[in-house]
């Protein structure tokens, strides 16, 4: 850390300069000695990085940010808050913690957090915010955190972990075998500490594999900001085997969207377009509740792969919800004659061509209140859902 930059006269420049244009800057240099451009812009675009997504530091005075990958890894300040509240607790350890803002919210929830980070300058940066945002209930701890369980054997009421998704030569990896550290191998000894463990990964990683992996789950939550998966979460309890609870949320302005539900082996229901069609947000279909919620909102699915539903009846939907105007067979040289429009809001699901395919054949522009659904229904037909948002 070079603490130069947290100089009153540092901390003015670079607020006073969050909206100039970068290589602009570096090229007129630093007006500081003790303080390089380069390390001036690293804060600019790291602070700026954190305006929507970590708003509580980007509006505290002094707070040091690490690189901008850093904070583009960390956790948002909402996804944060959400999983510390299904760990309250005595005691929590972050064996990943990184930029500590997961350790923030815990600190919340929890009489006292643990932060384990195996990164020296970005434990101490970590360690300073903290005082900074006036946190006293945080341990820092610089190295790795499984070797702090095994050298310290202390027991804590849960454990968090978020390993690290890229391999050796930074190339991203599809199964928690594969993360840094190996939490399926270390999984045994993790219980050694603690009976509940909470596993963060990425959307990247698929749901089943991770449960099968992992073991144990008693819930898995699937985490959406403004319909956009940002984390899947899966809470472990040791010697757990019963059935798994589902969670989704859907961070949207108006109201969050949620569903929960538990594989039952649910029957969807199936029919042609009625007068409604929902789409559901994209934790949902992350989740695979691709017949629960058919089941348990009775609603039915216009094929058993377009995950698109339909129902007479208006409901509260966790997703888009559309008034339907018309179904046609799709047809790309006939589609803007017959619907007389310019421009629409295009969507494939089930359809052997992307929408750009799409949109160069029958020439319609992007937007309007228009919305073309292009999918396959149970009669094995491709057609063309035209709909307005209900």
């Amino acid at each position: 850390m070079n603490k130069h930059i947290l100089h009153k006269d540092v901390q003015d420049f670079i607020t006073k300069n969050l909206n100039t244009e970068i290589t602009k800057l570096v090229l007129k240099g630093s007006p500081f000695k003790e303080v390089s451009i380069q390390q001036i812009a690293k804060q600019i675009t790291s602070k700026n990085k954190c305006k929507k997504k970590l708003p509580t530091w980007f509006n505290t005075k002094n707070i040091y940010y690490p690189d901008k990958l850093n904070i583009e890894q960390t956790s948002s300040e909402i996804t944060a808050k959400y999983k510390s509240k299904l760990v309250k607790g005595e005691n929590i350890i972050d064996l990943t913690g990184g930029f500590g803002v997961d350790c923030f919210a815990f600190s919340k929830t929890n009489k006292q957090v643990t932060h384990c980070e195996i990164n020296e300058s970005l434990s101490l940066k970590a360690k300073y915010n903290f005082q900074k945002l006036k946190i006293d209930n945080i341990i820092t701890i610089i190295g790795n955190g499984i070797d702090y369980l095994k050298n310290n054997n202390k027991n804590f009421s849960t454990i968090y972990i978020d390993p690290s998704r890229r391999d050796s030569v930074k190339k991203r990896v599809f199964l928690l075998a594969d993360c840094t550290p190996n939490l399926p191998d270390n999984l045994a000894l993790l219980f050694n500490y603690s009976n509940i463990i909470l596993v963060k990964t990425a959307p990247l990683l698929d749901v089943k594999a991770a449960i099968n992996e992992l073991g144990f789950v008693k819930e898995v939550h699937v985490v959406a900001v403004n319909n956009d998966v940002k984390e899947v979460l899966y809470l472990l309890e040791k010697d757990f085997n019963d059935e798994i609870n589902y969670k989704t949320i859907n961070f949207v302005k108006g109201g969050n969207q949620l569903f929960d539900f538990k594989i039952k082996s649910e029957e969807a229901g199936y029919s042609l377009p009625k007068s409604f069609l929902y789409e559901p947000n994209s934790a949902i279909l992350k989740s695979g509740a691709f017949n629960e919620i058919s089941a348990l909102l009775k609603v039915d699915k216009l094929h058993k792969h377009s995950h698109l539903y339909t129902s007479d009846v208006l409901i509260n939907f966790p997703g888009r919800i559309f008034s339907i105007i018309k179904v046609i067979k799709y047809n790309a040289k006939k589609i803007k004659a017959v619907l007389r429009i310019e421009k629409a809001n295009i969507t494939i699901r089930n359809f052997p061509e992307t929408v750009a395919q799409i949109r160069k054949k029958t020439k319609l522009k992007d937007g309007g209140v228009n919305y073309l659904f292009f999918t396959t229904n149970i009669d094995e037909e491709k057609v063309v859902v035209v709909c307005k948002k209900a």
